[in-house]
């Protein structure tokens, strides 16, 4: 039992961070396994930083500038890392809204894990090559000012803009959870539709950029039309809470 527990553990750190599993296994052989698997999770987490650029991925950054990480807790768990094209397109985007709209900070979701095309970003299901990139909405306060760095939920992900989308009837095994439970625990923080808005324009008319997806009601209500802007299917996860771009 206590074999098939650790099995279990080191499975569920490979796929929630890619290298929690190997940290853990190195750990094994010492008696503080917690304090041995911080350390070794810890120097694979520098050297990831090192080494991933030199397989294709760069790390985006964690805190600071007008573009980071969402949270600490993405750069933590290695899921913070995309291809330098992806990064550059993220920046440039950044970049512009803060010219637009002064002071606007545009936050970043899930990318990728610093190494190996097709290794999966459990619940996603097409964030395997470094291609691929959640930015969070924009939001302000009840009383109408922009909220910088800030979004409704505490990752940025599943606080949804309004009732569950129509198009898709019942289907066993999807990600497309309405999460009902959770939407009245979110703080009162509208969307800021103007810079969200922007924002998914100026992604659109980048060339580097094929598709984006973003649920088609959200689409209508924010007044906006790109033939690059997809509905992502009725098996994937909601996108009335983040925009998915890729190259």
């Amino acid at each position: 039992m206590r074999l098939f527990g650790h099995a279990l553990l080191i499975l569920a750190l490979t796929l929630l961070t890619q290298l929690g599993g190997l940290a853990w296994l190195a750990a094994l052989r010492f008696r503080h396994k917690l304090m041995a698997f911080s350390l070794f999770y810890l120097l694979l987490f520098g050297g990831a930083m090192v080494v991933a650029p030199m397989t294709g991925r760069v790390a985006l950054p964690c805190t600071g500038g007008n573009f980071h990480m969402q949270s600490p807790l993405y750069c933590l768990m290695n899921r913070h890392y995309v291809t330098p094209e992806m990064e550059s397109v993220a920046k440039d985007a950044a970049d512009q809204m803060s010219r637009d709209f002064p002071g606007t900070i545009t936050l970043a979701l899930d990318g990728n894990f610093p190494f190996f095309s097709g290794f999966p970003l459990i619940p996603h299901l097409s964030h395997s090559d470094g291609r691929k990139l959640d930015l969070a909405f924009y939001y302000r306060t009840p009383a109408g000012t922009y909220y910088p760095a800030k979004t409704r939920s505490p990752i940025g992900y599943w606080a949804f803009e309004g009732e569950a989308p129509s198009q898709c009837p019942p289907v066993w095994l999807t990600f497309r959870w309405g999460m009902d439970w959770l939407q009245p625990l979110w703080p009162d923080r509208p969307m800021d539709a103007a810079r969200t808005a922007a924002l998914v324009n100026q992604l659109a008319q980048d060339g580097r950029v094929s598709k984006l997806f973003v649920e088609p009601e959200l689409v209508q209500s924010l007044d906006i039309a790109n033939p690059k802007l997809r509905f992502q299917g009725c098996r994937a996860a909601r996108h009335d809470d983040h925009i998915h771009l890729q190259l």
